[in-house]
């Protein structure tokens, strides 16, 4: 076994801890983010709103994703197929 996979092996207990907690807290974290990205916003007095709006999504969606991990799922989003 290579040092990465003893890293992964001794993370996992705390990966899975993480995950619940996102599950039990993840409104109050979206509400944290949307109350930073406010705050952030009114100090850039706006330049920035487009990015700051961007990144507090992106932010959301990474949250719901650890949420919403399946124990035996892939890891990271899919996409739906596209059509023609």
């Amino acid at each position: 076994m290579g040092l990465m996979d003893n890293l992964k092996a001794k993370l996992e207990p705390a990966k899975d801890k993480v995950s619940g907690l996102a599950q039990q807290h993840g409104h109050k974290v979206a509400h944290g983010l949307d109350k930073a990205a406010k705050v952030v916003d009114e100090k850039t007095k706006h330049k920035h709103s487009d990015k700051i709006q961007t990144g507090t999504g992106k932010a959301k969606d990474a949250m719901d994703r650890l949420a919403h991990k399946d124990g035996g799922g892939a890891a990271g989003p899919s996409a739906p197929p596209r059509t023609p």
